[in-house]
């Protein structure tokens, strides 16, 4: 049989490629989106049996050329797939794709894009239940897509170079490192994004999104406290439009029904909110009434409080007529890009991709599903959405220069060289003379990270779906990351 015109192409272009230039960045939206579909094409498709979303997915002249299995057309494709893949769930293949080996070549026709190939390492698995999954197999593969009608379509396949994995294993130490921890620590998934030189440069998510089903690129985490920071910089954008002010009293507003009557409400500004003065406990129904009171002076010392951001959500909403989301939306989402970002479990929320929370003891922990935003915990999201989030803030956020000033200023003592900022933790004294912007957050099942360091404008976004993390944070900390040893130092 003779090979088709785009499998000629596909081997020119990526096996005997001489010009770099031509390679997609990490960073480009091409590169993001053919991630995106490779990550959801296998794990639907391939993992899931997806068998309908697959039909959409691949061309209507699909070719698949298999170094052991011969050339399959479209139909044969589908027949194999539901026989080999599909036909027995207790010997279920799943494929994971090694994210750092992709390439993605775009291909243009008089300066129009047309298509795209993409090139990568991906090893096979065999889903054994309450173990670790059985690697079978590694290959490489080059696919090419089309862009037809703005859908992307599967059009030619070649997976090639399979071989026995214990023989010449292709896994990276790192990758190897982290596999080896998820299991022995019971946490199903790591998310885990670096930002470099305020750009995102990698993505990478490791594991199970609960048993039997792996964690796709574009998995969806719960994120807890991490909310917070998204807050802070929506508050800080409108003070540097002039729309809010950082002391102004926000009684103006809106005064929560159960400190009507205390005059220390007055006292309540954003700068207070931002830098947990309040006074307020974190949340009220941890209270033995129940009921929203001022523990201390607002103003006079550090007490953190998920119930101060409530407040100052409320008193937004009350002055600008707008809901959380509505705001979120204009002034952070869109200019953040973050475009798989939500407050809530809404209608676009794809639960399939939900990456389920669990116990210190691996165990799933049922799923709490919530229909209203609430400014200091439970945002969905992404370690891409996020990650750009933090390259948003650390290239200024939208800010003027002096309110991003205010927000980075050490604004109270906690401990020595460990301050509050505008929404932030601030850790100084590092011997490269840089400091760290960081905020964590915490649910059951739930252990988030982001950090920032503003001068060199390097930073990190570590979600995981489990409790037992301690093992896990330290080994990322201490050996992957910037300043790490002397951040973990200071935890």
């Amino acid at each position: 049989m003779s090979l088709s015109k785009p499998f000629i192409l596909i081997l020119i272009v990526v096996l005997s490629i001489q010009n770099s230039y031509s390679q997609a960045e990490e960073t480009s939206e091409l590169f993001k989106t053919l991630r995106e579909i490779d990550s959801t094409f296998f794990e639907r498709g391939f993992n899931q049996c997806d068998l309908e979303y697959l039909d959409k997915a691949i061309h209507k002249n699909l070719k698949f050329y298999h170094d052991q299995s011969g050339i399959q057309d479209r139909d044969d494709f589908f027949e194999n797939t539901k026989k080999y893949i599909c036909s027995n769930p207790d010997k279920k293949p799943i494929r994971k794709v090694e994210g750092q080996s992709l390439e993605v070549f775009p291909l243009y026709n008089n300066g129009a894009l047309y298509g795209a190939i993409q090139s990568g390492v991906h090893n096979f698995f065999i889903r054994k239940p309450n173990k670790e999954d059985v690697q079978t197999s590694s290959a490489k593969f080059i696919h090419l897509y089309l862009l037809e009608n703005e859908n992307w379509l599967l059009k030619e396949v070649l997976s090639f170079n399979h071989h026995d994995p214990t023989k010449s294993d292709t896994k990276n130490t790192f990758e190897k490192e982290i596999e080896t921890l998820l299991v022995q620590e019971k946490v199903p998934a790591l998310g885990l994004g670096t930002i470099k030189n305020g750009q995102l440069s990698r993505i990478q998510v490791f594991g199970d999104l609960k048993e039997g089903v792996s964690a796709p690129y574009n998995s969806i985490f719960k994120v807890a406290s991490l909310s917070k920071p998204v807050v802070a910089l929506l508050t800080l954008k409108l003070v540097s439009s002039g729309q809010l002010d950082l002391d102004e009293p926000l009684y103006r507003y809106w005064t929560d029904p159960d400190i009507k009557k205390d005059k220390r409400r007055k006292k309540l500004t954003p700068r207070i909110i931002l830098t947990h003065q309040t006074g307020f406990p974190n949340w009220r129904w941890m209270t033995d009434n129940k009921k929203l009171s001022f523990e201390f002076e607002p103003g006079t010392k550090y007490q953190y409080s998920g119930e101060g951001f409530e407040y100052l959500r409320k008193s937004l909403e009350a002055k600008f007529g707008k809901s959380l989301e509505e705001l979120t939306d204009s002034l952070i989402f869109k200019p953040a890009k973050m475009s798989d970002t939500r407050y809530w479990w809404d209608k676009s929320m794809e639960e399939n991709r939900y990456a389920e929370n669990h116990d210190n003891s691996g165990i799933q922990i049922e799923t709490h599903k919530y229909y209203e935003a609430n400014a200091a915990a439970n945002l969905l999201t992404t370690i891409e959405d996020y990650g750009n989030f933090i390259a948003y803030v650390l290239n200024g956020g939208g800010l003027s220069e002096s309110v991003y000033s205010e927000m980075t200023k050490s604004q109270i003592k906690l401990k020595e060289n460990d301050y509050f900022g505008l929404g932030w933790e601030k850790l100084t004294n590092f011997s490269t003379g840089d400091y760290a912007l960081l905020h964590t957050g915490k649910d059951p099942g739930v252990s988030t990270l982001a950090i920032l360091f503003p001068k060199s404008k390097n930073g990190y976004v570590i979600f995981l779906n489990g409790d037992n993390v301690d093992k896990i944070y330290e080994h990322l900390l201490t050996k992957h990351m910037y300043l790490g040893n002397e951040l973990w130092d200071r935890r």
